[in-house]
């Protein structure tokens, strides 16, 4: 007997485990699959997310695996360029985009070194019930015997096509569809910075380091487009480089070797589901799932674990009803991910609103708040900070910004 079972090993569930065996309590986590292994992701760790890592002793580790530090981010909007970092958080100068074989691995490792048990390879085919409330799982690894194991607490931590919350029967309560779709491989031969370049024609590439000298190159393009695409993978994906950044993409074209297959990303719509029940709670991908464009899926599991870590001691412990508690950390996740959740939703339409338009170009010719900028992208500062109307109206006067152009409420 468990006093949670954790469903998933990757980026949400091994730390849920972790966290909670640090605190005492006695937990399973199961994973279909085994590791170390890949899967599809862009791997980006916002500042934000780091300083979860570091919290937990884990960062110096990943640092370890040789995974390049960034340090200088470009983005763009068509005509609206840029560049910078974000001030430091916690402590943390820097970004990594490390590969989830390695990333993945190593929390899974930290999991089992806190004490908590891990069974891969097993495949959850069932949500065991005592009286309406989860009670544990059923399953099997490989072609062996069904197995069955008990917990008075179960935590989804599977991925936006979550087993458990089909199994449990989450619906989603907030949908917002998904516009784009992605194509990613890893090249050689390139010496590029970070690059978050979106173009005209409602396509976007993205480019930044990671392991083995490797550089993660993606591109993004509306969903309408993708039988075009298909028909001409290596051709398209070198087309939205030379259009554009040309001299990138002559770069690409000269000196860049692909090593891996091209990875295809069409992902369901954006979404939040019900993600606490009788027993049971979602984390992670699983109930709260966003376009990869703004890179907060890695950042944002690592973040709400934590919260439903905290909720679940406080519930485990006796200190209050565990049903109770993991309500709360819904509540925190969906008050502080919002901002996140519908910026990410309206600049991955690869086209910004005037609103937007306004706000980044002025940001865009002030030192001050394009670092701002990059502290909203990092995690370091708020959404209601900077978009605050008050702040935007001081934006727009500190760079004689037209009038007519200045827009400083949301529509």
């Amino acid at each position: 007997m468990y006093d949670v079972i954790v469903v998933g090993a990757r980026c949400a569930g091994s730390p849920l485990a972790m966290l909670l065996a640090r605190q005492g309590h006695k937990v399973l986590v199961v994973d279909r699959a085994t590791f170390p292994s890949d899967t599809v992701s862009t791997h980006y760790i916002h500042q934000a997310g780091l300083s979860r890592l570091k919290d937990w002793g884990i960062l110096d580790r990943l640092v370890a695996t040789g995974v390049p530090p960034m340090r200088h981010l470009t983005f763009s909007y068509t005509d609206i360029f840029l560049e910078g970092f974000a001030d430091p958080i916690d402590g943390i100068t820097e970004v990594y985009s490390p590969r989830r074989t390695v990333l993945d691995e190593i929390l899974v490792d930290e999991a089992r070194k806190a004490g908590a048990e891990v069974l891969e390879g097993f495949t959850v085919t069932e949500i065991v019930f005592d009286d309406g409330r989860a009670a544990g799982v059923r399953g099997r690894v490989g072609d062996g015997g069904e197995q069955v194991f008990r917990a008075p607490f179960v935590g989804g931590a599977d991925g936006r096509n979550s087993t458990v919350a089909t199994l449990v029967g989450a619906e989603i309560y907030r949908s917002i569809p998904a516009a784009c779709f992605v194509y990613y491989s890893y090249f050689s031969g390139l010496d590029w910075p970070f690059q978050h370049r979106t173009g005209f024609g409602e396509q976007q590439f993205g480019a930044w380091p990671t392991h083995d000298g490797n550089h993660l190159l993606a591109v993004m393009r509306r969903r309408d487009r993708m039988r075009e695409f298909r028909a001409d993978i290596d051709g398209s994906f070198q087309e939205i480089f030379d259009q554009i950044v040309p001299e990138l993409g002559a770069d690409l074209r000269a000196n860049g070797k692909r090593q891996e297959n091209f990875r295809a990303m069409s992902y369901p719509d954006n979404f939040y589901r019900r993600s606490a029940g009788p027993g049971w709670a979602l984390v992670g991908d699983a109930g709260y799932h966003k376009d990869p464009f703004t890179g907060w899926g890695i950042t944002d599991a690592l973040k709400y674990t934590e919260v439903l870590a905290e909720k679940l001691h406080e519930g485990l412990s006796g200190a209050r009803p565990v049903d109770e508690a993991v309500a709360e950390y819904v509540k925190i996740r969906d008050a502080e991910s919002n901002g996140t959740f519908e910026l990410t939703c309206s600049i991955a339409e690869l086209s910004l609103t005037p609103y937007y338009d306004s706000v980044f170009r002025a940001t865009s010719l002030s030192p001050e708040y394009t670092t701002k900028f990059f502290g909203l992208i990092a995690g370091g500062i708020s959404g209601e900070e900077f978009f605050a109307s008050s702040n935007l109206e001081k934006l727009y006067e500190e760079v004689d910004f037209p009038v007519d152009l200045r827009i400083t409420t949301r529509p």
